[in-house]
């Protein structure tokens, strides 16, 4: 990929694929009908100030994007599902559902492994610097098995196809070849700025942090488990940013090989429909900032 061109990244939704350039956001979803609709949206506001070049600040404004836009939009997927508008997702019941799911994320994934580990350090005597490695590798084991067992879903395998869908597209335009679903289904299903690599590099340098903060009371363990998802965010965005401009380092393809592996988990091979989707939406979103640049 050259240096010059812009990073473009995406995210799969219910029957459908969104993409997002440095200025728009375009999702492309198939309804229950099997008709295709394209929304687009301008990212202004805290997508066009200044932090969003300040290094460890943009993976605050990454997660915010991932959390609020994101979840937006995957909803307005799920609405197109939904053939009484009635049954639409909004409001209130939407920030509900964002809450909870996001709760239940930093229980599972921080405060419950913190917690068991420190009710195992005191039941089998373990010394509590090995406590914490084996806090972060149940960390790791639990979002393996939970993708494991959610790839099992039929409805989930289908967003994980659009997720491949999605990972092809971008690939075939980082290689600059024309946006055709023959030269898309030929791409890696696999891509270093995804979002799930994101997550097994937040849960990996959680092992190094947490471990280096030694023996802690149970209360300020789990606290500092709190403390810390931001800055773990942060330096996690920086480092998947800086591995992704660094492809051609051979110690780099060694250090991001976990993070593709644990894509094969979350993506699968697309349709040529869904490629069609994942090809529309790219192409929109370069259509729509051309026009904002010239």
């Amino acid at each position: 990929m050259s240096e010059k061109m812009p990073f473009y990244g995406g995210q799969a939704l219910i029957e459908g694929v969104l993409m997002r350039g440095s200025q728009v956001a375009v999702a492309t979803i198939k309804d229950f009908n099997g008709q295709i609709h394209i929304h687009h949206e301008p990212l202004t506001g805290i997508y066009q100030g200044n932090l969003k070049n300040i290094p460890f600040l943009r993976g605050i404004i990454a997660l915010w994007d991932a959390i609020v836009l994101g979840s937006r939009f995957l909803t307005m997927s799920a609405n197109h599902q939904l053939e009484n508008p009635d049954e639409h997702i909004k409001g209130p019941s939407l920030f509900f559902t964002f809450f909870i799911s996001f709760a239940i994320g930093i229980l599972l994934f921080f405060i419950a492994p913190a917690y068991l580990c420190d009710i195992l350090e005191k039941w089998l005597q373990i010394n509590p610097w090995v406590g914490n490695l084996i806090e972060g590798l149940m960390r790791v084991l639990i979002l393996i098995v939970y993708l494991v067992s959610i790839r099992r879903n039929d409805e989930i395998l289908r967003v994980f196809k659009y997720h491949g869908a999605e990972h092809k597209t971008i690939n075939t335009y980082e290689a600059n070849l024309p946006l055709t679903v023959e030269n898309v289904s030929k791409s890696s299903l696999v891509h270093p700025r995804c979002g799930t690599s994101f997550l097994l590099t937040v849960v990996l340098f959680s092992i190094i942090l947490f471990s280096l903060l030694g023996p802690l009371p149970v209360i300020w363990r789990l606290v500092s488990r709190l403390l810390f998802i931001i800055p773990l965010t942060s330096i996690s965005y920086e480092y998947i940013r800086w591995s992704a401009k660094h492809l051609n380092n051979p110690f780099v393809s060694v250090l991001i090989t976990p993070n593709l592996w644990l894509q094969k988990l979350t993506t699968s091979d697309p349709t040529d429909e869904m490629m069609e989707i994942g090809i529309t939406s790219l192409n929109e979103v370069i259509k729509r900032e051309s026009l904002i640049v010239s």
